[in-house]
């Protein structure tokens, strides 16, 4: 059931990127009305059902899930504008590096990443590189761009290691609710500072609005939000890997555009290095025996 739940997320994350393209509307208000009604949806029933985790709140869960609200917001503003300053492929590329971000906030943690998992994230990412192309461009508009798309990756590896730690507490509806409806308070200041307006666009934009909300905030973040609780942030973030060749694939099919055999040598590379992640969380770690106890003489009644 959990690969079925990831592959159904990746097949929500990877549809993003064409429902957004072809919706007439900001970058910046597309992505608070995916927040705003995705609080909504997943809000409404975990009130009625999960009123007594919304009672039980702590400072713990309320600060972790603002973290991974903001986190969340940055990146989707660092990204949207990455891509309009740099190239597609560079900007994904770069933003996908979240797994190699996760890895070295562990390790400032004292958490240590075993050459398993190193090779995996490597091997993966180099997967990315074969797929996207990751062509660097050498304005200074395109460098600041690459500079948003790293700063973006960042921000989507806090936003996944911040909600993996509520999600040890909360379930997923109600971390969901808080962390999307934070992050749309946050997209709606940010839209109002940029200029972007959150109203009135053309029936189409509302109907592309819609779909990336359902099939992307839904059906996307929210089951990867739900997979938390079962898999590592580390693990979550390698999955969101195959969002790269999954629009490929999705864009062929749907919109009869081919397939550069690259993609195809990048997707096993992301998916063999997916595979070493997973095994090394899998693989058992060996434990001591406890020393025995020392005798400190006969015991006393």
């Amino acid at each position: 059931m959990t690969i079925f739940l990831a592959m159904l997320a990746v097949l929500g994350i990877s549809a993003s990127g064409p429902i957004m393209a072809a919706t007439a509307a900001p970058a910046l208000a597309i992505a608070f009305w995916r927040n705003m009604i995705g609080s909504v949806v997943m809000g409404v029933p975990s009130a009625v059902s999960r009123r007594r985790e919304f009672r039980q709140l702590t400072t713990s869960d309320l600060g972790f899930s603002a973290l991974a609200a903001v986190a969340l917001a940055l990146h989707f503003a660092c990204f949207i504008t990455a891509l309009q300053l740099t190239s597609v492929a560079a900007a994904t590329a770069l933003v996908c590096l979240q797994s190699a971000w996760i890895v070295l906030f562990n390790r400032l943690r004292g958490i240590k990443a075993s050459k398993l998992i190193l090779c995996g994230v490597g091997l993966a990412f180099v997967g990315v590189l074969v797929i996207s192309g990751f062509d660097l461009q050498l304005s200074s508009e395109a460098i600041l761009g690459d500079l948003l798309g790293l700063i973006g990756g960042a921000m989507a590896g806090i936003y996944t290691m911040a909600g993996g730690r509520v999600r040890r507490r909360l379930s997923t509806g109600p971390y969901t609710t808080i962390c999307y409806g934070l992050c749309a308070v946050i997209l709606l200041v940010m839209a109002l500072a940029f200029g972007q307006p959150l109203v009135g666009f053309p029936a189409e934009a509302w109907v592309g609005i819609l779909g990336v909300t359902v099939v992307a905030q839904l059906m996307g973040h929210s089951v990867f939000n739900h997979l938390l609780a079962v898999l590592s942030p580390l693990v979550v973030s390698m999955f969101i890997l195959l969002e790269i060749p999954g629009a490929a694939l999705l864009a062929a099919i749907f919109l009869g555009e081919s397939l550069p055999w690259g993609t195809y040598i990048g997707l096993g590379m992301i998916l063999a290095g997916l595979a070493a992640v997973v095994l090394s969380q899998n693989r058992p770690k060996l434990v001591a025996p406890a020393p025995a106890p020392e005798s400190t003489g006969p015991a006393q009644d």
